[in-house]
C-alpha cells in the first residue's frame, strides 16, 4: 500500500461494532464520521483494501463527470437487480450500457415529453380524484399508486387499463422489498437460497416479463399509433446494425423503468408534500403561482414550465431528501482524486444526502428554502446538487419526473390546504431514500 494514499481510515472493528445500526439506517453513521474525519474517510477491509465514502465535490465531479470512463457501477448496485431485472440502463455496464443509452436517449427529448404531459395530468387527476378529506392520512400509498399509473399510462397509454397491470404493480413491489433484504443482509444470502425466497421472486420476476411481453406483443400486433413511451421504444433502432431492440431487452429496459422510475418519484413527492404541509406559509405562494399562472392558460404543456416557486419547492425538497441519497462507483485502473491515490477496484460511495447538507456550500442547510433555487440563486448550487446523478449516467427520466412532479404538487394544492403535526419524517434509506409514516390533513380549499 506504500504508493497509495487514501483519506483517514475507520478500522474494521469499529466498523463491525456498528454493523447493525448501520444496516438499519447509515445516515447517522456517515454524518458523525464526515464531522469527525472530514469530507472523505475510508474503512480498512484488511491490508490491501479498502472502501472510501465521500461528500468532497470535486472528487464528485471527478468520478461522475471529468474521469468517469475510468469508473463503473458496482456490484452491490448491480448484481441484486439484475437477477430480477435484467440488464438495463439502471444495471448495465461498459458498452452495453452506451449502446443502450444511445438507443433510448432520443425517446426521453424535451419534445417527446411535452407529448406526453396531457397523459399524465389525465392520470394524475384520475388517481388524486378520490383523496380523503378532513382526515389525517398516509401520504406516500397515494403517491406510489399515483407514480405508478402515471409511468403505466406513459409507456402504454390505452392498455395501462389492462387487467393485469394491479398484479405487475404487486409483484414490483414484493421485489423490491425483496432486494432490500438482500443488499442489508448479504450474509443471509444461504439462507434466502435455502428457504427457496430467491427462486420465488426469480418466478415472480419471470410473472412481470411474461406480463409486459404480452402487451409489447399485442401492441407490435397492432398497426394503431399511441404516441406513447412503448411506440416511441419500439420506433427506435441500433445506429450500427439498423435493428430494433430484441424482446427480452425491450423487457428489461421497461422493467427498469417501472422500478427506477416510480418509487424515486413517490418519495419526492411525499417528501415535498409534507414540507408544504408543514410550512403553510410557503405551500400558499406556491397555491399562489398556481393560480396566477393556469388562470392565464390552461394547456399544461404551456404552464408547467412556468411554475418556478412550484419547481423550486420541489428542487428543495431533493435537495434536503435526495430520492437516490447515495451511489457508488469502482475504479478500472489507479486513479488520484485531490490528496488520494487509489488503487483499481476501490469501491466508493458518493452521499448525495450529505453533500446537499454541507454547510461549506448551503446556507441554513437543515432548513425548507426553495428561493435558493430561484433566478440567479440556482448558479450557487451547481456542482453541489446531484438530485438526479450527473454526467453520462444522469437519469434519463429527468424531464418525465420533473414534468410529473410539477403536475402532481400543482392539481393537490389548487385544490387542498396541507397540514401536519409532524415535526421531522423519519427516513429508511434503502436503495432509494423513503419516507416513513408521513401523515398530512388535506382539506378543501
Amino acid at each position: 500500500m506504500a504508493n497509495y494514499k487514501y483519506p483517514k481510515a475507520l478500522s474494521l472493528l469499529t466498523f463491525f461494532l456498528n454493523a447493525e445500526t448501520i444496516r438499519k439506517n447509515p445516515i447517522p453513521f456517515h454524518q458523525k464520521h464526515f464531522e469527525k474525519l472530514g469530507d472523505s474517510f475510508s474503512v480498512s477491509l484488511g491490508p490491501s483494501r479498502k472502501i472510501m465514502l465521500t461528500r468532497d465535490p470535486l472528487i464528485v465531479k471527478h468520478i461522475l463527470q471529468k474521469n468517469h470512463k475510468n469508473y463503473f457501477k458496482s456490484k452491490i448496485q448491480t448484481k441484486y437487480l439484475t437477477k430480477y431485472l435484467g440488464f438495463g440502463l439502471l444495471t448495465a455496464n461498459g458498452d452495453h450500457w452506451l449502446k443502450q443509452r444511445r438507443l433510448i436517449q432520443p425517446a426521453f427529448h424535451k419534445q417527446k415529453m411535452e407529448q406526453l404531459i396531457s397523459l399524465m395530468q389525465q392520470t394524475i387527476s384520475t388517481n388524486l380524484s378520490h383523496i380523503e378529506t378532513n382526515k389525517t392520512i398516509s401520504v406516500f400509498p397515494i403517491m406510489n399508486n399515483v407514480a405508478f399509473n402515471v409511468i403505466a399510462s406513459s409507456l402504454f397509454s390505452e392498455s395501462s387499463h389492462n387487467a393485469e397491470l394491479p398484479r405487475l404493480q404487486k409483484i414490483i413491489e414484493q421485489i423490491q422489498v425483496f432486494l432490500v433484504k438482500e443488499v442489508r443482509l448479504p450474509h443471509k444470502g444461504w439462507w434466502f437460497k435455502l428457504t427457496g425466497q430467491v427462486k420465488h421472486h426469480k418466478r415472480l420476476s419471470e410473472e412481470s416479463r411474461s406480463i409486459l411481453r404480452n402487451i409489447i406483443e399485442t401492441r407490435k400486433a397492432s398497426n394503431k399509433e399511441h404516441g406513447d413511451l412503448l411506440d416511441m421504444l419500439l420506433a427506435t433502432r441500433y445506429e450500427d446494425t439498423g435493428e430494433a431492440m430484441p424482446m427480452q431487452q425491450l423487457i428489461d429496459e421497461i422493467s427498469i423503468l417501472f422500478v427506477a422510475g416510480h418509487e424515486t418519484t413517490a418519495n419526492a413527492l411525499t417528501f415535498t408534500l409534507f414540507l408544504l404541509a408543514k410550512h403553510p406559509e410557503i405551500c400558499d405562494k406556491v397555491y399562489e403561482e398556481i393560480l396566477q399562472v393556469t388562470s392565464e392558460n390552461q394547456n399544461p404543456a404551456a404552464y408547467i414550465g412556468r411554475l418556478n416557486y412550484t419547481r423550486a419547492c420541489i428542487d428543495e425538497a431533493m435537495r434536503l431528501y435526495p430520492p437516490a441519497w447515495i451511489t457508488d462507483r469502482e475504479n478500472y485502473e489507479d486513479d488520484t482524486l485531490g490528496n488520494f491515490h487509489i488503487k483499481k477496484n476501490t469501491l466508493i460511495g458518493v452521499s448525495f444526502y450529505e453533500l446537499h447538507r454541507h454547510p461549506d456550500y448551503w446556507e441554513r442547510p437543515n432548513e425548507f428554502v426553495p428561493e435558493r433555487f430561484l433566478h440567479d440563486n440556482k448558479k450557487k448550487s451547481a456542482g453541489h446538487y446531484y438530485p438526479f446523478g450527473a454526467g453520462p449516467r444522469m437519469c434519463i427520466g429527468l424531464g418525465f419526473a420533473i414534468y410529473e412532479m410539477v403536475l402532481t404538487i400543482s392539481h393537490i394544492v389548487k385544490r387542498y390546504t396541507l397540514s401536519t403535526t409532524q415535526k421531522e419524517v423519519q427516513l429508511n434509506p434503502l436503495i432509494t431514500l423513503k419516507p416513513v409514516d408521513v401523515s398530512i390533513l388535506f382539506k378543501e380549499r
